[in-house]
Order: structure tokens, then sequence, then C-alpha cells
């Protein structure tokens, strides 16, 4: 499978971003990942000693899209712990990084928070085996937007269902209902989700028609006590009542490293081309999400396409959690680069650094090749 380059999505190749910067070889600054440690299971959801020693984790990936139809309909997902840097560079507010996270990890791909986004089309129906053999406790996989029999709603609760510690279990789901859905463990669901189980399942209608550019792209607040207690680095009581989010990400990473070509998620654009985001609130608190200089259409919420008689331009659209939007608009400004943002004020930041958070942009490949653009490069931890 070609590389490509942006968020999640029909980016560019490698190739086609050398030649957009004029540079002869591309050398990513960020961190290697250490391999995996295996460390004997435990069903407790309070942390151990062998559970917080984390030095040889591995790092997570950024996102991967999966096409279940082109693997016969299925697809294993691993339950992986690992380390997460949101931003990894001492600049604008960093490093930010999560000494432990719970990642998903699609077959034979990378760990990543947020997990694989799992795509099919409408009529087919996936085999999802959730592999928890190297876990420490139970996870399960709930499914948002599809209808499903009983037995595959992966709340263990209702259904008596979970996947302990070393276990498997597969769940069926329909392909029902097209549009973008949510999925996420639903053990102890407000702890896990604020561990990194969650993620995207796109559902494409019959005779579904790609726009030149489309991406992905999943909006989360984090309270970073969270990771580092799981870690060992932080004593103190969890309570979901008094959460305090201090981490603000586009898929998992902060601004600047969201404009990290291979590690972030830059909406890179031609002029004219039509682009449609699938936007994920995986996250506990609403985000209105700006675009600087382009009005777009919302065309899709929550499995549900919007009659074109409802819909109209706007330039800010407010995500709820585990809601999903999809929007379109045309890349017809002025050829520059663009932000994409949280509204909020204090989810543009990192601490007390302004701006960084939740933030990324839309980026122009005709000025790929200036000098402002390989300044945020270098913000990035990305040089040509």
């Amino acid at each position: 499978m070609t590389t490509r380059l942006g968020a999640p999505g029909t980016g560019l190749s490698r190739r086609e971003f050398l030649a957009a910067t004029g540079a002869t070889g591309i050398a990513s600054l960020a961190g290697c990942s250490a391999g995996g440690a295996n460390e004997p299971a435990a069903t407790s959801d309070t942390p151990t000693q062998t559970q917080t020693d984390s030095p040889n984790l591995p790092y997570t990936s950024p996102p991967t899209v999966v096409n279940v139809d082109e693997q016969g309909a299925e697809v294993t997902m691993r339950t992986q712990q690992a380390r997460h840097a949101v931003h990894p560079l001492d600049t604008m507010g960093g490093p930010v990084e999560f000494p432990r996270v719970w990642a998903f990890q699609a077959d034979d791909n990378d760990p990543s928070v947020p997990g694989p986004i799992l795509r099919t089309t409408e009529g087919n129906a996936m085999e999802v085996t959730l592999d928890n053999t190297d876990g420490r406790r139970p996870h399960t996989i709930h499914f948002h937007g599809v209808r499903k029999t009983w037995e595959n709603d992966g709340v263990p609760t209702t259904t008596g269902i979970q996947v302990p510690p070393g276990e498997t279990h597969t769940y069926e789901i329909p392909a029902n209902v097209p549009g973008t859905h949510f999925y996420h463990c639903h053990f102890q669901t407000h702890r896990h989700i604020d561990m990194g189980m969650y993620g995207i399942y796109r559902v494409d209608p019959e005779g579904y028609e790609p726009a030149d550019r489309e991406y992905f792209m999943t909006v989360k607040d984090w309270d970073s006590r969270v990771p580092r207690k799981w870690a060992g680095e932080a004593d103190f009581t969890y309570n979901s009542a008094s959460r305090n989010p201090d981490v603000f990400t586009v898929n998992g990473k902060s601004a600047p490293r969201t404009l990290h070509p291979e590690e972030g998620s830059p909406i890179i654009v031609d002029e004219g081309d039509s682009v449609r985001i699938h936007l994920v609130n995986g996250g506990y608190m609403s985000h209105p999400m700006h675009i600087h200089n382009h009005r777009f259409q919302r065309v899709e919420k929550d499995g549900g396409t919007i009659p074109e008689a409802a819909r109209h331009d706007m330039d800010v659209t407010n995500i709820a959690p585990a809601e999903r939007h999809t929007i379109e608009f045309t890349a017809d400004a002025d050829p520059g680069i663009y932000l994409m943002h949280c509204h909020k004020v204090n989810h543009v930041m990192n601490g007390t650094f302004y701006p960084g958070g939740m933030l990324t942009g839309v980026v122009y490949r005709s000025v790929m090749d200036t000098d402002i653009f390989n300044q945020l490069m270098e913000y990035a931890g990305y040089s040509t």
C-alpha cells in the first residue's frame, strides 16, 4: 500500500510531497519507538507494579485506514499497551507525552491512538475479532450507528459478554447504516476511552462517489493524569465527575505536531479540489470546529444524510461527544495555509502556551515550497 502524507485518507504520496516542497530528501525528527515487553496478565482495573513499568513499551503510530472489504470482511483488533507522543518536541508548550495508553492494533499494523479506521460498504458485514491475548484487563468493542444483534452490542452490563485477558471474541457487525460512525471499548467506558480505546468506523453507501480529497479526523479532550496514573506517574483517585481536561488533540496529536505530514493531520489540497472531512468527537466535551477562509456544508450527521434543502454554508460546526459530522467544501480560497481548530481558546493551547492543542490546517500544495511552510514544518518537527 502506498503511504499517503497528511491526515488519514487521500493525501499526497511521498513523491508528490517531495515535488511540492522542492526537497530532495525528507527526514523526520520524531523519536523512534522502542520494542514491546511481554508482561503478566491481570484483571484488576487498579494499577499494579508490573502494569506501571513502562520503559520498553512501543510507541503508537498514526491511525491507518483498513479497507475491510479487501480482506474478506474480517479484521482482528488486538489490544496493546503503548506510549503515545502527543507533541514530542521541547517547543511550543511541549513535550507532551502519555507514558501509557491502551491502543487498538488492526491485524499486522502498528497500535494507534485513535484506533484504526475501519472502512466497509453498505450491505456487507464485518467479522471483528477482539484479541485480548496479551491484555491486562477485560475489554469490549461497541459500535455506534449500525443496527446489530443484542449479543454483538459490546456492552458487558447488558449482554454479559466481555473479553477477559488471554481470550478472544468475534463480533458480527452488519454495515446496514451508511455513514461515519464511532467505536470504543465499553468496559468501564469513561476510563478506557480516556486511555485511547476508540476509533472511526465508516460505511460507504452503495454507489459512493469519493471527493477529490477525503480525510478522517477524530478530536478529543484528555485528562493527562489518567494515562500518567496507569504508568505509575500520578497518584490520584480517578473520578469522572472531577475530570480535568488539559490536553486537546486531532487524531491523537496536539499542534504543532498536527501539521507534521507523517505523524499529524494536515489537510493537503490542490486548487479546485472537492474536499470531504469525516469528523468524529471521541471525547467528553463539545468542540466548535472552525476552518479559516473556507465555507463548508455539513452533509452527514451521525449516519444520516442531511437533505440538500437543509444544508447551508457555514464555517463552524459544533460537534458534541460521540457525534459524527461529515463536511464538504471546495478548495477555492487564495492558495495558502489556513487553520482548522476548535474555537474554545483553552482547547488550542499546550498548557499555558498558545497556539497548540486542537488545531491543524488546510495546506495548498502550491505553497509548500515557501519559507512559511518550511517554518511550520520546523515547528512540527519535520525538515526538508
